[in-house]
């Protein structure tokens, strides 16, 4: 369906507005779908982004600053974030023993476990969105975006 019939809309549009709606449109319908899948364990998209971070690093705590450099929403409140894992009890928050300063966070086993069931899940979602492209057009797309996104 064109972005023109989305929005329901009969006035001309550019190009580069017509890309810029139809991200937005896609990354809406992405999230949407993608918060349905995750909402029956209680995650925000934002907080399955830390927890896959915290596994990434195989079992090595994280501090607030590699978390926040890795998240996918850069205005994300880690320290929130973090908290409400904290609640869940799906992360550890300790002080560093040589830096006081520094805040060392963990994924716990209960974490590992939410994630281990819900990657075939998230899989699933993935293929779902790719299922009407291409194996040269998924890596098309990609090139498209990052071009499209590095700007300077």
């Amino acid at each position: 369906m064109k972005i023109e019939d989305v929005i329901k809309s009969n006035v001309p549009m550019d190009d580069a507005k017509k890309v810029i709606l139809n991200i937005m449109y896609t990354q809406n319908v992405i999230g949407d779908k993608f918060n349905e899948l995750i909402k029956p364990y209680d995650l925000s998209g934002e907080q399955y982004n830390v927890l896959r971070i915290l596994r990434g690093q195989k079992g090595n705590p994280a501090n607030m600053c590699v978390i926040q450099e890795r998240m996918l929403a850069k205005n994300s409140n880690t320290t929130r974030l973090i908290d409400k894992l904290l609640l869940k009890d799906l992360v550890t928050r300790k002080v560093c023993p040589d830096n006081r300063r520094k805040i060392e966070v963990l994924i716990t086993p209960k974490g590992l476990d939410i994630l281990n069931e819900l990657d075939p899940k998230v899989t699933e979602h993935e293929q779902f969105f790719a299922a009407n492209l291409s194996p040269e057009e998924l890596q098309h797309l990609n090139t498209l975006l990052e071009k499209y996104r590095n700007i300077n």
